[in-house]
C-alpha cells in the first residue's frame, strides 16, 4: 500500500489532477473487452475501502463478476427494471428513454456489485442512532472514491442502480438484510465524452450552482440574483404548444371547455413549458369525493 504524509500539502499539478478526475468523471456505458489488470482493480478497491463513514462504520463490501453467465444474469435483472421504469413516462419522452443505453454489463469485463451492511459495528455505531440511513450515504462515498480513481487510471465506470434488490440478492448470494447499493461496470472505453451522457442525450442539464446554494437558511439568496434569475426564467408563452394542448383538450370524451378553469391552467402550464403534454413532476393528486347532490332535483343521470 503506497503511503502518504497527511500533513504534506499538495502540489499544483497535484491539486489539478484531483479537480480534473472530478470534472471528468463520466457515467459510462460502452466498454472495450480489455481486461482490467489485477493490480489496477485492487488499487480502485482501495481507494473505494479508504472512504469517509459515519462512525467508522465501514458498511460497504464489494463482489467483483467476471462471469459472463452471471452478468447475464444481472443484465436481464437490469431489462426488467428498465421497462417497468419505462411506464413512468409519456410520449417524447418515453420514446427518448427507450433509446438511452442505461447498462453496459455484458461489454464491461468487470462488474463490481457495492453493497451496504446496515448491522456492521453492531447496533450502536456513532452516528446511527440520529440517521439510520447513513450507512447508505458511507457507501455512496466508497462508489464515488472508486469512480474518482477508475477515472485517474484511465478507466471508464457505469453506476447501474436500476435493479429490483431480491433479484440481485438471489443471483449474487446476498443475504436478505445486505443492500445492494450499485453495480460498477468496470472497463477500458474509446471515448470519454465532454459532457455527462444523459446531457449529451438531452434527458437533463445539469443545474446552475446559484439554483443550490443558499445562505444560512434554505432558499436564501441575496436579493439581487435572485432578482436577475427570476427575470431571466420570464419567457413568452409558447402559442403553438397552447394552441396543440387545445385542440386535444376538445378531443377528448367531454364537452369542450366542461372541466372550466382545470383547462385553463392545462393550456397555460402548455404554454410556459412549451409541451403540448407537459410532463410535470414532482406532481401530487387530491382525490375528493362527496354525494351528487343534483340527483334530489330529478335531473342526473346517474346515481347519488
Amino acid at each position: 500500500m503506497e503511503r502518504f504524509d497527511p500533513n504534506e500539502g499538495f502540489s499544483e499539478a497535484e491539486r489539478r489532477g484531483v479537480y480534473k478526475a472530478i470534472y471528468l468523471r463520466r457515467d459510462i456505458r460502452s466498454f472495450r473487452p480489455d481486461p482490467v489488470p489485477e493490480a489496477v482493480l485492487q488499487r480502485l478497491l482501495r481507494a473505494a475501502h479508504h472512504a469517509p463513514s459515519v462512525g467508522f462504520m465501514q458498511p460497504w463490501s464489494f463482489i467483483v463478476v467476471r462471469s459472463p453467465e452471471v452478468r447475464r444474469r444481472l443484465k436481464e435483472a437490469v431489462e426488467r427494471e428498465r421497462q417497468a421504469a419505462g411506464l413512468h413516462f409519456r410520449d417524447e419522452r418515453a420514446q427518448r428513454y427507450q433509446r438511452l443505453k442505461v447498462e453496459g454489463i455484458m461489454e464491461a469485463p468487470v462488474v463490481l456489485c457495492v453493497t451496504s451492511d446496515p448491522t456492521r459495528g453492531g447496533p450502536h455505531v456513532l452516528g446511527r442512532n440520529s440517521d439510520e440511513a447513513t450507512d447508505l450515504y458511507s457507501t455512496a462515498c466508497a462508489v464515488q472514491n472508486l469512480w474518482l480513481a477508475a477515472r485517474a487510471e484511465g478507466l471508464a465506470a457505469g453506476w447501474v442502480s436500476i435493479f429490483k434488490k431480491a433479484d440481485v440478492r438471489e443471483i449474487l448470494g446476498i443475504p436478505p438484510h445486505v443492500q445492494p447499493v450499485g453495480l460498477i461496470c468496470l472497463g477500458y472505453t474509446d471515448l470519454f465524452p465532454d459532457r455527462p451522457l444523459l446531457e449529451l442525450e438531452g434527458w437533463a442539464a445539469r443545474l446552475p450552482l446559484e439554483e443550490v446554494v443558499y445562505y444560512e437558511r434554505w432558499g436564501a439568496r441575496p436579493d439581487a440574483e435572485r432578482i436577475r434569475e427570476a427575470a431571466a426564467a420570464v419567457a413568452p408563452l409558447d402559442e403553438g404548444a397552447m394552441a396543440a394542448a387545445r385542440r386535444r383538450l376538445d378531443a377528448l370524451t367531454k364537452p369542450p371547455g366542461s372541466l372550466g378553469r382545470l383547462e385553463e391552467i392545462a393550456v397555460r402550464l402548455a404554454g410556459i413549458t412549451g409541451q403540448p403534454l407537459p410532463e410535470v413532476s414532482p406532481r401530487t393528486v387530491v382525490v375528493m369525493a362527496a354525494d351528487h347532490g343534483v340527483v334530489a332535483e330529478g335531473v342526473s343521470a346517474y346515481p347519488a
